[in-house]
């Protein structure tokens, strides 16, 4: 089964929980200092939103997936289109483990496909940070998009 997901930047978290917890009426499953997450039945959505050093809004849109097989297949369809723009094993991302596909669609709206492994303790892995970015757009080098000394004019995907 697939899950829709979408990331918001915000900038204000704690209002945002509250504003996200009435809407949905329920609370996060995942709370960070950092970062919420709600993972939802009606409708089947994964939706996180973080505190990060970027413009506040949609971060990116995405499918979680529940095995391999559906990556694959996703994968596939993305490779067919020559879409992938970054292709990730066993990184570390927003407080998960996951396998994913990075791709941007026509308008550059950035698309992760993903399988989650499990939870982790911290939002990236310091090495990873540009894998839970996604993809770096060139222009913005050297500047990064996430993580440690990010920058609020950089931009990923």
């Amino acid at each position: 089964m697939k899950r829709f997901h979408v990331h918001v930047n915000v900038t204000d978290l704690d209002a945002s929980i509250a504003f996200y917890s009435q809407l949905f009426a329920t609370t996060p499953t995942v709370v960070e200092s950092d970062y919420a997450k709600w993972m939802l039945d009606d409708p089947r959505i994964n939706f996180a939103i973080s505190r990060r050093d970027r413009a506040s809004g949609v971060d990116h849109l995405g499918i979680q997936v529940d095995t391999a097989t559906d990556l694959a297949a996703i994968g596939a369809r993305l490779a067919a289109a020559d879409a992938i723009r970054q292709a990730n094993v066993d990184t570390t991302c927003c407080y998960a483990r996951s396998d994913k596909y990075w791709s941007e669609d026509p308008q550059g709206i950035r698309w992760e496909s993903f399988l989650t492994h499990g939870s982790a303790p911290t939002y990236f892995a310091p090495a990873e940070d540009a894998a839970c970015c996604g993809p770096v757009d060139a222009a913005a080098a050297p500047t990064k998009c996430c993580g440690p000394g990010a920058t609020s004019a950089a931009r990923c995907g």
